[in-house]
Protein backbone atom coordinates (compact mmCIF):
# COMPACT_ATOMS: atom_id res chain seq x y z
CA UNK A 1 0.00 0.00 0.00
CA UNK A 2 1.48 3.30 -1.06
CA UNK A 3 1.25 6.54 0.85
CA UNK A 4 -0.15 9.81 -0.44
CA UNK A 5 2.98 11.52 -1.72
CA UNK A 6 1.26 14.52 -3.33
CA UNK A 7 1.69 16.72 -0.24
CA UNK A 8 5.31 15.68 0.25
CA UNK A 9 6.80 15.59 -3.25
CA UNK A 10 6.92 19.06 -4.82
CA UNK A 11 7.96 20.28 -8.24
CA UNK A 12 9.07 23.89 -8.67
CA UNK A 13 10.44 25.03 -12.05
CA UNK A 14 13.25 27.12 -10.50
CA UNK A 15 14.40 24.55 -7.96
CA UNK A 16 16.75 21.71 -8.96
CA UNK A 17 15.75 22.22 -12.61
CA UNK A 18 12.16 21.28 -11.89
CA UNK A 19 12.99 17.82 -10.56
CA UNK A 20 10.65 16.37 -7.91
CA UNK A 21 11.89 17.40 -4.46
CA UNK A 22 10.90 16.62 -0.90
CA UNK A 23 8.73 19.25 0.82
CA UNK A 24 10.14 22.11 -1.24
CA UNK A 25 13.69 21.40 -0.08
CA UNK A 26 16.60 20.93 -2.43
CA UNK A 27 16.87 17.16 -1.95
CA UNK A 28 15.30 15.30 -4.87
CA UNK A 29 13.44 12.04 -5.14
CA UNK A 30 16.33 10.89 -7.32
CA UNK A 31 18.82 11.66 -4.53
CA UNK A 32 16.93 9.53 -2.03
CA UNK A 33 16.40 6.66 -4.49
CA UNK A 34 20.11 6.75 -5.38
CA UNK A 35 21.08 6.50 -1.72
CA UNK A 36 18.78 3.52 -1.27
CA UNK A 37 20.06 1.88 -4.47
CA UNK A 38 23.66 2.31 -3.32
CA UNK A 39 22.88 0.29 -0.21
CA UNK A 40 22.17 2.96 2.40
CA UNK A 41 19.48 1.95 4.84
CA UNK A 42 16.53 4.17 5.65
CA UNK A 43 18.06 4.77 9.08
CA UNK A 44 21.41 5.77 7.57
CA UNK A 45 19.66 8.31 5.32
CA UNK A 46 17.70 9.68 8.28
CA UNK A 47 20.91 9.95 10.30
CA UNK A 48 22.72 11.74 7.46
CA UNK A 49 19.86 14.11 6.62
CA UNK A 50 18.24 15.03 9.93
CA UNK A 51 15.53 17.11 8.24
CA UNK A 52 14.12 14.07 6.42
CA UNK A 53 11.51 11.76 7.88
CA UNK A 54 10.71 8.14 7.22
CA UNK A 55 7.48 9.35 5.61
CA UNK A 56 9.56 11.46 3.18
CA UNK A 57 11.51 8.37 2.11
CA UNK A 58 8.34 6.33 1.72
CA UNK A 59 6.86 9.17 -0.35
CA UNK A 60 9.85 8.94 -2.70
CA UNK A 61 9.29 5.22 -3.13
CA UNK A 62 5.58 5.73 -3.66
CA UNK A 63 6.22 8.47 -6.22
CA UNK A 64 8.65 6.23 -8.12
CA UNK A 65 6.23 3.30 -8.04
CA UNK A 66 3.42 5.49 -9.34
CA UNK A 67 5.58 6.79 -12.19
CA UNK A 68 6.59 3.24 -13.08
CA UNK A 69 2.96 2.16 -13.10
CA UNK A 70 2.12 4.94 -15.57
CA UNK A 71 5.16 4.40 -17.78
CA UNK A 72 4.29 3.71 -21.40
CA UNK A 73 6.79 1.53 -23.20
CA UNK A 74 6.96 1.87 -26.98
CA UNK A 75 7.87 -1.34 -28.76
Amino acid sequence: MSIEYQNIITIEPGKRSGKPCIRGMRITVYDVLSYLASGMTVQEILDEFEYLTEQDIRACLSYAADRERHLLVAV
